[in-house]
């Protein structure tokens, strides 16, 4: 069982930046494969950002390719993803996702096994 908990939103004016952290329970973290997601009110969850492995390839959604970076700490068990040039329609609830990693659709919010609650973006024009 791995647990997952984010945190790092708030509030910010569009341009600006935020650091999303989410950390993760378990031994086997360097070996997991990590994602961000993202769910706007009245929308569908969607694909943000994600971490094949620790060393591995990463993968991003068009819309914050060049905004948005995601990395991760092994040591402290940590995926970080770094924002900047937040635009209004960044705002949402972020949330991580993980699961042993394993060839497979890492854009696809049904290859991941574990979710943390979710942390409110507001970007205000």
């Amino acid at each position: 069982q791995v647990q997952l908990v984010e945190s790092g939103g708030g509030l910010v004016q569009a341009g600006g930046s935020l650091r999303l952290s989410c950390a993760a329970s378990g031994r086997t973290f360097s070996t997991y494969a990590m994602g961000w997601f993202r769910q706007a009110p009245g929308k569908e969850r969607e694909f943000v950002a994600a971490s094949s492995r620790s060393g591995g390839p990463t993968y991003y959604a068009d819309s914050v390719k060049g905004r948005f970076t995601i990395s991760r700490d092994n040591a402290k068990n940590v995926v970080y993803l770094q924002m900047n040039s937040l635009k209004p329609e960044d705002t949402a609830v972020y949330c991580c996702a993980a699961a042993p990693y394993r060839p497979g659709p890492l854009r696809s919010s049904l290859f991941y096994d574990y979710w943390g609650q979710g942390t409110q973006v507001t970007v205000s024009s």
